[in-house]
């Protein structure tokens, strides 16, 4: 019986230390199309017009990146006040947050 439970155990640590080559799944992101970057930015500029009670066309955006789990939008009001919108990877408005 002994003989028999020794090569069973080096095949099952043999099968345990073969590795296979799976494929590595990676998250998927949305990508954001330019018409939808700009609808972003029409949210943003309301929203943050809403805040600083003033118009639409004097909210200046400056800057849009891009991380892991979601954009932001940086912009200034005529008053030099900084904000930033946050959007989800799918482009959903989060919030403003002054900055």
């Amino acid at each position: 019986m002994m003989k028999y439970v020794v090569p069973a155990l080096m095949l099952l640590l043999v099968g345990c230390s073969a590795s296979e080559d799976l494929p590595v799944q990676k998250a998927q992101q949305a990508r954001i199309g330019p018409a939808h970057s700009l609808d972003m930015e029409q949210l943003c500029r309301q929203n943050a017009a809403h805040r600083y009670n003033t118009g639409v066309q004097q909210i200046d955006v400056i800057g849009f990146e891009h991380y892991q789990g979601s954009y932001e939008m940086r912009g200034v009001t005529p008053r030099r006040e900084a904000f930033v919108c946050a959007f989800d990877t799918e482009g959903q408005f989060l919030h403003l947050s002054m900055r």
